[in-house]
């Protein structure tokens, strides 16, 4: 326990020493900062001082720099200034010199512009006596010249104005009358000059151009291999007749005549599908309404092939080319249109070769005659089927198929709805009019038929509830096929009612025409 105790006291006594030497360190390190301090501040006053005395001595330096340098440039200045005055001196000495030779040449021109101005006043002085001895000269020739007047009013009896008059009128006379002579003699020579010139053009144009006359009528002729064919073509209870004449269009008239069906109609194109299909079908030998519906179809394509190949043709034929394909096949359809008779496709044909050829004798443009002469009629391919006139129609048709403007000029002038305006323009109305004055063209009977005809189907296709209609029986009678959502069987003969009421309003015709309105309605199914 002492030992313990002892160790304790030695632990305590190296505490304290511990503590002690740890406080004389501390206490002799702020001593020796102190002095480190204060040798720094000596040091540092010694150097403020050196700082001081130095920055004394360059400012002395500095002022007595300034001071030489002042004392410089008040001498460059004075310098430069004595320069400036000796040239400010030597300028102005210039400019009076220069000032005195101005004034001297003023001087003399002064005297020069009053040695003018006298010459002037005299020249002056000698022209007003001039003016006035010329106006003295003028009033005596005055007065020699009323007196003059005078004595012709008196010898006359006409004052000045009469007199004028007199002499306008009759010098004004006689030039209209010469005029009018001379006029007369170039009128009457161009007329007789023209009239020899186009004669001799129309007559080479007609004796270089002989088309053949095609004349259309209203009926074609099947012929049959047998009379027993007329009872199949009937069929049972008729049906296989109302079915072909339903789908064409066309009166198919079978009479007494030996081995030949009649088809009746005005259109020539449906009655072209008629005698088609029922040759087709008599060759087939199945008649029966399904089978007439196919060869109907069958025809109508192979007419519209027929219809494109004929405008294709034409184009050939004429050497037009470069139409529209629309175009072309409206021409195709002019071979199944008739006008007074007339082919319209061939008589087409014809007056472009027409209008060529005498393009040529004139010089003209021979395309562009033909072009115009080709197209002067394809608006009666759609007549039928567009309000207006077939010119109106025509030129229409040329500018949406982007004809040139002397084209559609030449169509709408050529039966004389505007003024001819172009050359070509008169070659196709002559041409159009040669072509339908040769004889045997055209009969003007069938036209005025057909109109009656197309009038009557008009009318009945402008109820929204007809679907089709076709006129038959040489205009005796109109077959109507109604819309049959739109029409129920009562309703049918409201409709009868009124296109009989607008046809009794708007046609004249002979007798009467039985309208005839059909609703049909079909279910198809198929077996499988």
């Amino acid at each position: 326990m002492e030992k313990t105790k002892a160790k304790e006291v030695s632990e305590i006594e190296f505490a304290i020493g511990l503590v002690i030497g740890i406080i004389i360190a501390v206490i002799g390190s702020v001593i020796s900062f102190r002095k480190g301090i204060e040798h720094r501040k000596r040091v540092a006053e010694a150097e403020i001082e050196s700082a001081e005395k130095e920055s004394q001595r360059l400012i002395s330096e500095a002022e007595k720099i300034a001071e030489r340098k002042k004392r410089e440039a008040l001498i460059e200045a004075r310098e430069e200034i004595h320069k400036s005055r000796v040239e400010l001196e030597r300028e102005v000495r210039e400019r009076r010199s220069e000032i005195q030779r101005t004034e001297r040449r003023l001087q003399q021109k002064d005297e020069t512009l009053e040695k003018k101005m006298d010459a002037l006043e005299k020249k002056d002085e000698a022209l007003n006596r001039q003016i006035h001895e010329i106006e003295a000269r003028k009033a005596e020739i005055e007065e020699l010249y009323q007196k003059q007047i005078e004595k012709l009013e008196s010898l006359s009896g006409l004052t000045v104005e009469e007199a004028k008059q007199y002499l306008l009128s009759s010098i004004e006379s006689e030039v209209k009358h010469e005029a009018a002579i001379m006029v007369k003699e170039i009128i009457e020579r161009s007329k007789e000059e023209a009239e020899r010139k186009s004669k001799e053009v129309l007559a080479c144009a007609i004796q270089r151009c002989a088309a053949d006359h095609a004349s259309e009528i209203t009926v074609s002729v099947v012929a049959l291999p047998n009379d027993e064919m007329k009872g199949r073509i009937i069929g049972r209870e008729g049906r296989n007749i109302r079915t072909l004449e339903t789908l064409t269009g066309i009166d198919l008239i079978i009479d007494d005549t030996p081995e030949a069906v009649i088809l009746s109609g005005f259109d020539p194109i449906r009655r072209e599908i008629a005698r088609i299909a029922l040759e087709k079908l008599i060759i087939d030998g199945r008649i029966h309404p399904a089978r007439i519906e196919e060869m109907v179809e069958k025809a109508r394509k192979e007419v519209e092939n027929t219809i494109r190949e004929e405008g294709e043709r034409a184009t050939f034929e004429t050497g037009v080319l470069g139409l529209n394909p629309e175009l072309i096949k409206l021409l195709g359809k002019l071979k199944y249109r008739t006008s007074y008779g007339q082919n319209v496709l061939q008589h087409s044909i014809e007056v472009a070769h027409l209008a060529g050829l005498m393009a040529a004798e004139l010089g003209e443009d021979v395309a562009l005659a033909k072009r115009a002469g080709l197209l002067h009629d394809i608006g009666k391919a759609i007549d039928h089927e567009v309000e207006g006139t077939h010119v109106t129609i025509g030129a229409d048709l040329c500018r949406k198929y982007k004809e040139s403007e002397e084209v559609v000029h030449a169509v709408m002038a050529h039966h004389g709805d505007i003024e001819a305006a172009s050359i070509i323009a008169v070659l196709v109305q002559a041409a159009d009019a040669v072509s339908g004055a040769r004889p045997g063209a055209r009969r003007e009977t069938l036209e005025t038929y057909v109109k009656r005809l197309q009038k009557l189907e008009e009318i009945a296709n402008s109820f929204p509830e007809v679907d089709k209609s076709y006129a038959i029986q040489a205009g005796r009678e109109i077959r109507i096929m109604v819309k049959p959502e739109m029409v129920n069987d009562d309703g049918m003969i409201m409709v009868a009612r009124d296109i009989v009421k607008k046809i009794e309003s708007e046609m004249d015709y002979p007798g009467q025409i039985k309208v005839h309105v059909i609703r049909e309605t079909r279910a198809v199914e198929y077996a499988k």
